[in-house]
């Protein structure tokens, strides 16, 4: 500590550049296709102990208080980007998808995971839970850098899904950990009411808190614009806080919360909205780089072969089979699913709760957080590079009218 104050201001030029650089980074990313989170990814293992700048980190539970305040942020800022009346017609598909996509998801890698790997059932279910859902800071980057217009409301089903889905991970991750630690005993129908618990409290607080906040911001009357941002942030902490004591799942609860404020008009609205989107691309930056300190890019040869495989399954077994089975009577068809199924990127997400068995003291916490960073890589690298591709293929981008957009120009030369 003593270091770093008489320091200080090395530090903080450390931290500017930084940041610097990972803005900048964007730029690099429109220019070749890569996706931004693998920069910044990429970014932190370059800056970590074995890398160039050699900048020693390994503090897990540092890491995971950090990644999970940032998801706070990420998800009330994909919220409040999310409209209504884009959801409404998804909103049971997306609901299906967030809840049973993700059980079938970690069922199936977690057969997978046992059938080839030397662990109990629980251990092999715990790391398919950990990387069943799809991860909202990846989807929503991805989908909005690379702007492509899909067809059936597709987008706003793939943003639903990826900003609902993470409770549900976390459920299954905490519960299955529970089980090994302290072998517990619940049943099928406990572990069901548990989760409908959450479920419910935490949707019935977002829809609440979403509504109110904007009724604060007409009311508050302050003279202060910079303020309401402010008011905004500490609305989101109460928010997950209330959610998380009443047994209801906070970051539903966000979630929630951004899309119901957004139906609304208020006071400083736009500011507030952009105040947000900042804040989210800084967490975004932030946790990707502290995720990336914290592993060891040596320790990943040792666990290539056995994540590539994880990875394989992850993407052509158990991921479009959690989307088929879940949209089994849904209006999508065969190729719409299948690109449903394609973007089913990992991201910050699954690292964080990767490293909850260190928390818990599990033996096998390092391999388990190794196996999940190599398949959260590949995952982004593969899939999140042909997104645009696979949409192609599949014949679901959007046809522009080109005479309606001409028309359009010549309206606003006038």
């Amino acid at each position: 500590m003593l270091e770093i104050i008489n320091n200080l201001d090395v530090y903080i030029v450390v931290v500017g550049m930084i940041l610097f650089a990972s803005v900048y980074a964007s730029k690099i990313s429109e220019k070749i296709g890569l996706p931004l989170l693998l920069i910044f990814l990429i970014l932190g293992m370059f800056l970590g102990s074995e890398g160039v700048v050699g900048i020693d980190f390994d503090n897990t539970l540092l890491a995971q208080v950090v990644g999970s305040i940032a998801l706070i942020f990420i998800l009330y800022s994909g919220g409040l980007d999310t409209y209504w009346e884009q959801i409404k017609p998804v909103v049971v598909s997306g609901v299906m998808l967030a809840t049973l996509g993700v059980l079938v998801t970690a069922l199936v890698l977690a057969g997978f995971f046992y059938a080839i790997w030397n662990v109990t059932f629980l251990e092999a279910l715990l790391l398919g839970s950990i990387v069943s859902s799809t991860d909202a800071a990846a989807v929503f980057m991805v989908l909005r850098s690379q702007k492509i217009k899909l067809k059936n409301n597709i987008k706003p089903l793939l943003e639903l899904e990826s900003g609902s889905n993470d409770p549900m991970a976390i459920f299954l991750t905490i519960t299955v950990l529970q089980l090994i630690v302290m072998q517990e005993s619940s049943t099928a129908l406990e572990w069901f009411v548990q989760l409908m618990g959450q479920f419910a409290i935490g949707g019935a607080i977002g829809v609440l808190c979403g509504y109110v906040f904007p009724k604060i911001c007409a009311k508050a009357n302050i003279s202060q614009p910079g303020l309401y941002p402010l008011i905004s942030v500490a609305w989101l902490f109460m928010i997950f806080g209330f959610s998380a004591l009443l047994g209801g799942n906070g970051y539903l609860s966000i979630y929630i919360a951004g899309i119901m404020t957004n139906r609304f008009a208020f006071p400083y609205k736009a500011h507030i909205i952009a105040f947000h989107d900042a804040i989210a691309w800084m967490m975004q930056i932030t946790v990707f780089l502290v995720l990336g300190l914290l592993v060891f890019p040596s320790q990943l040869t040792e666990v290539a072969l056995q994540a590539l495989a994880f990875v394989f399954v992850l993407m052509f077994i158990a991921r479009p089979l959690g989307v088929f089975f879940s949209l089994a009577k849904s209006r999508y068809g065969s190729k719409e699913k299948f690109f449903i199924s394609w973007v089913g990127l990992r991201g910050a997400v699954p690292i964080i709760l990767a490293t909850y068995p260190f928390v818990y003291h599990l033996e096998q916490a390092q391999f388990i957080f190794n196996v999940v960073f190599f398949m959260v890589f590949i995952s982004v690298l593969v899939q999140g590079m042909t997104l645009g591709f696979a949409a192609k293929v599949l014949g679901i981008i959007e046809k522009e009218n080109v005479e309606s957009t001409e028309d359009q120009n010549f309206k606003d030369y006038l």
